[in-house]
């Protein structure tokens, strides 16, 4: 039986991230992920937390984003977020890289994610587009930037209809602010700075502005939703409990 997500050596929590125990140790040094638990003979043990904050660093490495800038990035988000928010974290900033599927066996997934797949499992990262299946039956094609995310959607009691159609209001609004952003980002920085056609330099300056932006409007992307969801809900409780009170006890 595979360890748990919430007790993970060095080793497990390795080979669970894609990365070696020796990048770990140094992500470790320089405060880029936080100390483990101390268990039983002083070995230390990791859990979901760790895991989601080492895959949210290598995406802001994907992105070319030196670890100084990382470790500014990560100063800046609240200290009291939890895995599934670095996981949302880390799924905005991965949707501003290209897609760069893998290959991998029913074998190779199970251990990347750290438990048994059921073939209704298969079916609904399919459906939620985390893999995709292949002419070849042992073989998948995963989208790395989904795959933790999308894992963690199988153990939600909610029906796969209602994933996916909060997956498509999710991709509407994100490409609208996407598109809004973009076209700020062109009008006050782009635009004054063009005489005819851009040369090499300045278009590799402009790439590098946009790219250093990126995780700080992922930030403000994800703050700002986290921020709405709860106003929402908490007005929705209160008109429901204003509905109860006005209903009062039913004879």
């Amino acid at each position: 039986m595979m360890e748990p997500a919430t007790d993970l050596t060095v080793d497990e929590l390795a080979a669970r991230a894609g990365v070696t125990v020796r990048t770990i140790r140094f992500y470790s040094t320089r405060g880029l992920l936080p100390p483990p638990e101390i268990g039983p003979r002083r070995v230390g043990r990791y859990g979901p937390d760790h895991l989601s904050r080492l895959a949210l660093i290598e995406e802001l490495q994907h992105q070319g984003l030196t670890l100084s800038a990382i470790e500014r990035y990560l100063e800046q988000l609240p200290p009291d977020l939890s895995a599934q928010d670095l996981a949302i974290h880390r799924a905005l900033v991965a949707s501003w890289i290209p897609d760069k599927a893998e290959d991998a066996t029913r074998e190779q997934l199970e251990r990347r994610v750290g438990r048994a797949l059921t073939e209704e499992d298969v079916d609904r990262l399919a459906a939620m587009s985390v893999l995709v299946r292949t002419d070849d039956p042992r073989i998948y094609r995963v989208d790395p930037g989904l795959l933790h995310l999308g894992t963690r959607l199988l153990d939600v009691p909610i029906a796969l209809e209602t994933i996916l159609a909060a997956r498509g209001v999710v991709i509407e609004h994100t490409r609208a602010a996407a598109r809004e952003l973009s076209r700020l980002f062109k009008d006050e920085v782009w635009e004054p700075n063009r005489h005819g056609g851009p040369d090499e330099e300045e278009l590799a300056r402009m790439k590098s502005l946009s790219a250093h932006m990126q995780p700080m409007v992922v930030q403000a992307l994800v703050t700002a939703f986290q921020r709405s969801m709860k106003q929402e809900l908490r007005e929705s409780f209160d008109r429901e409990g204003d509905r109860g009170r006005r209903e009062g006890p039913q004879e």
